[in-house]
């Protein structure tokens, strides 16, 4: 079996070293960085399966250091790690497309079914056969290319708002159950993951409000549905 790789930025030296030992005896590749800037150069040289990124770094914070990796590979999962457990710091982290967020202290087998469930998902995604076109309303949505186009205007989707737009699509004029979405793009329906595709429902209206045909309504106590 293929070892996966880990890149690891957190800058409590003592932790960060405990952290990759317990990670690499569990035969994970585990690369440290004590700081942002430093795990944005190493994210740039090699590749990795996925991130576990600590928000209050030196030199570049955990936030803006997963924006930065988006633009570089947006269907990299990553976790944060922080001490910070306010629910405006966990919106704030799915904004900026989180799979999962873990506050400080936590326990090593916690973090370990977190990442083994994220693995999990994402192998499991590229198994599914994509339907590549769907028309809805005056939009062509590219499930491929992750592009959603209105006449003469192009927008690039990232790989969550593809996967829930998709959901949407095949469901269309359908209520979607949120628990069904849930489990099927993050493979739980916690808390944290309810909040994060609330914040993707919100892009998403913004991105189709251009055609006012198309609607993405709430359906109270059951999901959404994909209004054409």
């Amino acid at each position: 079996m293929k070892t996966r790789k880990i890149l690891l930025a957190e800058d409590d030296r003592n932790l960060g070293i405990l952290l990759k030992n317990y990670l690499e005896m569990k035969n994970f590749e585990t690369i440290l960085c004590s700081n942002g800037k430093e795990a944005l150069d190493k994210f740039l040289k090699e590749s990795f399966d996925l991130c576990i990124l600590d928000i209050m770094m030196p030199e570049m914070d955990g936030i803006t250091l997963a924006r930065e990796i988006r633009k570089i590979r947006d269907d990299i999962p990553f976790i944060y790690l922080t001490a910070k457990n306010l629910k405006e710091d966990v919106i704030e982290g799915f904004k900026s497309g989180a799979d999962d967020y873990i506050t400080k202290p936590f326990l090593m087998d916690e973090l370990l079914y977190r990442i083994e469930a994220i693995l999990r998902r994402s192998s499991g995604k590229k198994e599914i056969v994509k339907q590549e076109f769907y028309q809805i309303g005056e939009f062509t949505f590219d499930t491929v290319k992750q592009i959603l186009t209105f006449r003469d205007q192009s927008i690039k989707l990232t790989t969550k708002e593809t996967e829930l737009l998709e959901l949407l699509c095949r469901h269309k004029n359908e209520v979607l159950e949120r628990n069904f979405a849930l489990k099927t793009i993050w493979n739980d329906d916690n808390y944290f993951n309810a909040r994060s595709m609330d914040v993707y429902i919100t892009k998403l209206r913004k991105y189709l409000k251009q055609d006012p045909s198309v609607k993405i309504l709430n359906v109270h106590g059951k999901g959404y549905k994909l209004l054409v």
